[in-house]
C-alpha cells in the first residue's frame, strides 16, 4: 500500500475536524515516502497551513465553491472526457468492477471517478502500477491544476504533486482540447444553471458508454501488470 496517494485522497476531499487535526500528519506520510520531489512537495505548505489555521467553515465554503459549484474544476474525471454526451453509465460500471477485482469495494452512493476515489484505489496498487494508472488521466489532471492555479488557490499544489508523481507529460492534443473547455464562473449563477442543465446521468449495465471516456477506462485496464489482473488485493483501509 502507498500512503501517498491516500493522503492526497484525504487533501482533495470535504473538509472536516480530523482533517484539520491530521494536517501535518499527512505532509509527513507524503514527504517521507519520497515518491514526489521536494519542489512539488514544498508547495503543498500552504494547503496545508490553511488546513490548520483557516475556519473549518471557512474551509469548507471555499472547497464547495471551487469543487461543488466550479463544473470546469469537477473532482469527477470522466465530467471532463465525455464531451456532449452523459451516456457513461456502463464506463461507471466498469470502473467500479476494476476497484472490485482490485478489493476496492465502494458504497453504492459513491461515483466512481471521484478524483479522491480513485487516488485511494492507488494507494491499494503497487508502486509501479499506481503509477501508471495515474498517468492515464493525466490531461485531466493537468488541465485541473492550470485552473486552480489561475485561481490562485492553494488546491493546485495537490495537482503539481500528482503531476511530479506520474513523471510524464500529458499527452498534449488532450491537453490542448481541456483547454478549450470554458472555465466558469461561479458567481454567474444564471450560466451556471445553464450548464447543468443536461439530462441525468443514468447508471447500470447496457448504458451505452461515451466513446472518450471509453478510451479512459481502457488505458486504465492495460495499465494493471499480468500479475495483477488475476490478483485481488488491497483494500480501504
Amino acid at each position: 500500500m502507498t500512503n501517498t496517494y491516500k493522503s492526497l485522497s484525504a487533501l482533495l476531499s470535504y473538509p472536516a475536524a480530523d482533517l484539520k487535526a491530521a494536517a501535518d500528519d499527512i505532509y509527513d506520510v507524503i514527504r517521507k515516502e519520497t515518491l514526489a520531489p521536494d519542489w512539488a512537495l514544498r508547495q503543498l505548505k500552504p494547503l496545508i497551513d490553511d488546513l490548520k489555521k483557516l475556519d473549518l467553515l471557512e474551509l469548507q465554503e471555499r472547497y464547495v465553491f471551487l469543487f461543488d459549484r466550479t463544473r470546469s474544476l469537477s473532482l469527477h474525471l470522466f465530467e471532463h472526457v465525455h464531451g456532449e454526451s452523459r451516456d457513461r453509465g456502463q464506463a461507471m460500471v466498469d470502473l467500479t468492477t476494476l476497484y472490485a477485482e482490485g478489493g476496492l469495494e465502494i458504497d453504492a452512493r459513491e461515483l466512481p471517478d471521484f478524483l479522491p476515489l480513485f487516488l485511494e484505489y492507488l494507494s491499494t496498487r503497487d508502486a509501479g502500477e499506481a503509477r501508471a494508472l495515474l498517468s492515464e488521466p493525466l490531461s485531466v489532471i493537468a488541465a485541473l491544476k492550470e485552473r486552480l492555479a489561475k485561481r490562485k488557490t492553494p488546491y493546485a499544489a495537490v495537482f503539481r504533486v500528482l503531476e511530479a508523481i506520474a513523471g510524464r507529460k500529458p499527452a498534449a492534443a488532450e491537453l490542448q482540447e481541456l483547454r478549450k473547455v470554458p472555465d466558469d464562473d461561479p458567481n454567474d449563477l444564471e450560466a451556471l444553471d445553464a450548464a447543468w442543465e443536461d439530462q441525468p446521468v443514468t447508471f447500470g449495465p447496457g448504458e451505452e458508454g461515451c466513446p472518450k471516456v471509453d478510451q479512459l477506462l481502457e488505458r486504465m485496464k492495460g495499465s494493471r501488470t499480468p500479475e495483477h489482473n488475476t490478483e485481488l488485493e488491497g483494500g480501504r483501509g
